[in-house]
């Protein structure tokens, strides 16, 4: 269940229409499932702006058993610029209390620019929740905005 829960929510934000010169788009996705006692979810989104773009993506499981549960969480992004910078990164933190995935990418060419944010949660009781937005803008125009969220 969690393989084509990867695939389809990857497979969608990277389905954004080509950047041509000067176009804005920002897209976003999410899906979460259940079955008895396990749960698998996830958001991700994708953004570009003239030469630039950014996506990123969270996913996360959990499995209650009879001897207990289990859960696992991952994030990740990317971002690119034709002529300037981009950075991407990802955290990852445990505490009693959650499991939480944060990930951002940005990338920027003067004023034109695109962003991507997902943060991904498991609290301890198992409830999963995740969260993306992805937006982009070229200036003299309106920003291109889209956020996903699954709880």
């Amino acid at each position: 269940m969690m393989k084509h829960l990867a695939v389809a929510l990857v497979a969608a934000a990277l389905a954004v229409p080509g950047a041509q010169a000067l176009a804005q788009s920002a897209s976003t996705v999410g899906a979460k499932a259940s079955n008895g006692r396990d749960t698998a979810g996830g958001t991700a989104g994708s953004a570009a702006a003239g030469g630039t773009s950014a996506s990123t993506i969270g996913l996360g499981a959990n499995s209650t058993g009879k001897t207990g549960s289990s859960s696992s969480i991952a994030g990740g992004g990317s971002a690119a610029a034709a002529n300037g910078k981009a950075s991407s990164n990802t955290r990852i933190r445990e505490n009693p209390q959650m499991m939480r995935a944060q990930s951002k990418a940005q990338a920027h060419d003067g004023g034109t620019w695109s962003r991507s944010a997902t943060d991904t949660r498991i609290k301890h009781d198992g409830d999963l929740s995740s969260r993306t937005k992805s937006m982009s803008h070229v200036p003299g125009g309106k920003p291109a905005m889209s956020t996903s969220r699954v709880r």
